[in-house]
């Protein structure tokens, strides 16, 4: 899983928070990375449907949707996209002790050992999501940590 993952979430976290649009810039001084990689990341959100672009002097990014509705799984999906983490590539077929194509008519045991993890996996991600996280961010720091994450995102980088 790539690193644009927790970029991702944690940006989607701290959108709960506000109601106004959050410039880019300002989601990556909060959380001290790069602004052009974080704004590939808001890019492939936004292109998923789960945030979108405000333009203009207040634009930034908001949900589009309730927190409830957006999983785990979602912004996963958007960042890394839909392909299976394990590829069997058929290596039974493969050496001096090769297993004839023909012979190799359902997936091995490896194979269906690693598609239900993935599946169990996914399953768990979407059983998560923004809203539940950003429960757990004020149960983990307190109650109203995302507040005071609000007040600093809307007050200006100028002081």
């Amino acid at each position: 899983m790539s690193g644009g993952v927790e970029w991702a979430l944690h940006c989607a976290v701290v959108l709960t928070s506000v109601e106004e649009p959050v410039p880019a810039a300002r989601l990556a001084q909060l959380h001290d990375v790069s602004p052009t990689y974080l704004a590939k990341q808001l890019q492939a959100l936004s292109r998923a449907g789960l945030i979108r672009s405000v333009q203009g002097k207040a634009g930034g990014y908001v949900l589009t949707r309730p927190p409830a509705s957006i999983t785990v799984h979602d912004i996963v999906e958007a960042i890394d996209g839909p392909a299976p983490a394990f590829v069997c590539t058929e290596i039974r077929q493969r050496g001096p002790m090769a297993t004839p194509p023909e012979a190799c008519t359902t997936p091995c045991a490896i194979s269906r050992a690693m598609a239900a993890a993935e599946d169990a996996w996914r399953a768990s991600l979407r059983a998560v999501t923004v809203a539940d996280l950003a429960r757990d961010v004020e149960s983990d720091y307190g109650s109203g940590a995302l507040a005071g994450i609000a007040t600093w995102l809307n007050t200006s980088p100028e002081g």
